[in-house]
């Protein structure tokens, strides 16, 4: 059992180092099983069995820590990403697009409507919204707003990983009938010759990395002080400090700062740090309990699915289009430029664009489905 705090985060900062190495690595079991999925369930199994021990020590080290960097990442997540680059898509992927998030939306009220019972079931379905229309940084930022619990941000985990797993295998599996499902939906192959230029930069300087981190922290503190004044008047300080992060990153992504190499492996670092914080709290046992939710993400899915064909037969899209649009919501930026590429090479840019959009909306959108949902209860 750990139970110093030095100890306690070296061994954190270990495995989390170790998970973002092997998401460099091209492995194709890793396209259904990220390593940042696997680096949660690893701490996840430690911390369920007393692996850590939860004393003062350590809960004063996880607490700073995590409020510090959530909005610092946050911050350089959003960074790179201009959202008026989004144009770029053209109105058939961002028609395609906002049909996946308001289906995933429409799903998500659906299912807690028939099988939800009250604010846990908020707490872990609203992250999950948040990642399943954006990422699983947007996932962390809207647990955060709400202040959900260590269990609930596991089983949202649980759920992510398994469920988006058959997804993922889904959509791969349908590219080659592409044909037919165009013939039903009467719609034209016009994303066969798009092809859009996403280079990002791997190395970075030592000044470069001194001014990302120090930006970071300040916009950090920034947003804790002026979260602390706006919650006096609405709101909770946790939503206000993630509202300002986001707003934050997207305002600097126009200016120079957006351009220091480096900012996707700093901010990444900072992700697989807080998802190995998180998981080290988590304490789950795999039950009937478990499965019950696993399959209101199955539900959730299902219901995005008859939503989509709907969708693309009403406006005649193909199938690449509301496949990707799809995959940009759930699967995020790590997996949409994949199923791009298994319809051509030339079309990954399209995934990454289509990913950072939802990178921009998913909190947003999945903190407005937490206050539906609460209005439902």
């Amino acid at each position: 059992m750990i139970s110093l705090a030095f100890v306690y985060i070296s061994f954190l900062s270990l495995f989390a180092a170790m998970a973002l190495m092997l998401s460099k690595k091209e492995f194709k079991a890793l396209q259904y099983i990220p390593p940042i999925v696997l680096l949660y369930l690893f701490i996840m199994i430690l911390s369920s069995n007393g692996f850590f021990e939860k004393n003062e020590e350590i809960t004063s080290l996880y607490k700073t820590i995590k409020s510090n960097m959530l909005p610092a990442m946050l911050f350089l997540m959003l960074l790179p990403h201009k959202i008026t680059t989004i144009v770029k898509l053209g109105p058939k992927m961002l028609i395609s697009f906002a049909g996946a998030s308001l289906s995933l939306f429409l799903s998500f009220m659906l299912i807690f409507f028939l099988f939800g019972s009250g604010s846990f079931d908020i707490e872990v379905l609203a992250p999950l919204a948040g990642s399943w229309m954006g990422g699983t940084a947007n996932m962390l930022a809207v647990s955060s707003a709400l202040n959900s619990s260590e269990n609930a941000i596991g089983i949202t985990m649980l759920i992510d990983s398994v469920d988006y797993a058959l997804w993922v295998m889904l959509l791969l599996i349908l590219v080659p009938f592409a044909t037919i499902f165009n013939r039903f939906t009467q719609a034209k192959d016009s994303v066969k010759d798009i092809t859009i230029d996403t280079a990002c930069a791997l190395r970075f300087s030592l000044r470069g990395y001194i001014l990302l981190i120090v930006s970071a922290l300040f916009v950090s503190l920034f947003s804790q002080v002026l979260a602390i004044y706006l919650s006096k008047f609405m709101g909770s300080v946790s939503m206000y400090q993630i509202i300002l992060a986001t707003l934050a990153g997207m305002i600097y992504s126009f200016t120079p700062l957006a351009n220091i190499k480096g900012i996707q492996t700093t901010a990444s670092g900072m992700l697989y740090l807080l998802i190995a914080l998180i998981a080290s709290r988590a304490d789950l046992s795999f039950d009937m309990y478990l499965l019950n939710y696993l399959l209101m993400g199955i539900g959730i899915l299902l219901f995005h699915a008859l939503f989509m064909v709907l969708f693309a037969k009403l406006f005649k899209l193909d199938l690449f289009s509301i496949c990707v649009a799809s995959l940009a919501n759930i699967g995020g930026i790590a997996s949409a430029p994949i199923l791009s590429a298994a319809y051509s090479q030339s079309l990954v840019g399209v995934g990454v664009l289509m990913a950072t959009l939802g990178y921009v909306i998913g909190t947003f959108a999945a903190l407005f489905l937490a206050q539906v949902l609460s209005w439902l209860v």
